[in-house]
């Protein structure tokens, strides 16, 4: 007895083994294979479709799709987070130096001048508050100005690792449409679930993938035009580029549309308009940020054939969990662990066998 257990003992130790050696070679590269799979999952049918219309060549469609998604939301993302870290920087730099050279309150000095007369005569109730907070940010500053270089410095890093996550992706996507076929079939033949399950499976997390990327690109655009409204009203310079800008950041959950809202609302309270301002992050906050809570899972709900409120929890929960990434996986986690219940309810009601060939209690006969 000894005997027949001790090889799968060992085998079963084998396989954690080569597990964790997987998960250790694939773990810097789970975020880009993620979002290659999903996109590929979805755009996998304009794939087939595109291939037709170049006579075969699947390759070329392949890189057609592989162009577009550089074209469309590669490079305008790379781009926005570009100038935003260009620009961060630059602000860090320049408020820095000026506090060290001629202090704090000579900041006023850049404002407009309606802002400088209504800040003045707010500082001008509390004289010795000033002093104090004068005193206290130049210790500051000498204190963490390497702390803010650092903090750029992560920001520049950050971009990179992006960058780089990008081209991973763009290069996974591309075999993943070339090769889908052949890597469905493979799953087939290897995953421990009976012919069919495997690609009933795939076809879940497809459409469950289709649904979360149209959905979230609606939302974006919602968004967008009802960010546009507020900077019409507030006459937001450059409007063109802040909408391109609020509808990158509303597919990341942890920046979101309503934070551009805020920087152009800091924008025109820079240029001694402060209702407006006011107005501006007040419309970003309420209108922009919660449409996004509330549109995305009454988008979500029909096309993964969950509960809305079931679609709700797993977009935060997945959030919380794994940060942006979340939002497509919460809902595919929840998913998979579905289907995988209808799977077994499927056994269960016909009858499995163990290991060893014997008939657990669930047949008739």
């Amino acid at each position: 007895m000894a005997t027949t257990q001790s090889p799968r003992w060992a085998i079963l130790a084998l396989i954690v083994l080569a597990s964790w050696l997987l998960w250790k070679t694939v773990q810097p590269l789970v975020t880009a294979f993620f979002l290659a799979s999903v996109l590929a999952a979805a755009l996998y049918p304009v794939h087939r479709r595109l291939t037709r219309r170049v006579r075969g060549h699947d390759q070329a469609s392949s890189g057609m799709l592989t162009l577009g998604i550089v074209l469309l939301l590669v490079l305008p993302t790379t781009g926005v987070a570009a100038y935003v870290v260009r620009e961060a920087s630059a602000g860090v730099e320049f408020v820095l130096d000026a506090i060290r050279s001629e202090g704090s309150l000579a900041l006023l000095n850049h404002l407009p001048e309606s802002l400088q007369q209504f800040v003045k005569r707010a500082l001008d109730y509390f004289p010795q508050a000033v002093d104090q907070i004068s005193s206290g940010v130049r210790e500051q500053v000498a204190a963490t100005g390497g702390q803010a270089a650092t903090a750029v410095g992560g920001m520049v890093a950050a971009t990179g690792s992006a960058v780089f996550q990008a081209v991973m992706m763009l290069i996974a996507f591309f075999f993943l449409l070339t090769d889908g076929d052949k890597l469905v079939a493979w799953l087939e033949e290897n995953a421990p679930l009976k012919p069919g399950q495997t690609h009933e499976l795939l076809m879940e997390f497809r459409r469950v993938s289709v649904t979360v990327l149209t959905s979230t690109i609606a939302t974006a655009a919602v968004q967008t035009a009802v960010a546009l409204v507020g900077y019409l009203l507030a006459q937001v310079p450059h409007t063109f580029f802040f909408a391109i800008a609020t509808f990158l950041m509303a597919f990341i959950p942890t920046v979101g549309a309503g934070s551009v809202c805020v920087i152009a609302a800091l924008v025109i309270l820079v240029t001694g308009h402060p209702l407006a301002a006011l107005f501006l992050a007040v419309w970003g906050v309420v209108a922009v940020g919660l449409s996004d809570n509330v549109l995305k899972p009454f988008l979500m709900k029909g096309g993964v054939g969950l509960h809305g409120a079931v679609v709700f929890f797993s977009l935060i929960g997945g959030l919380a969990f794994m940060g942006p990434l979340g939002l497509i996986a919460g809902p595919l986690i929840v998913t998979f662990f579905l289907t995988l219940m209808r799977f077994w309810r499927q056994e269960a009601g016909r009858g499995w066998t163990t290991l060893d060939g014997r008939l657990t209690p669930g047949t008739a006969g």
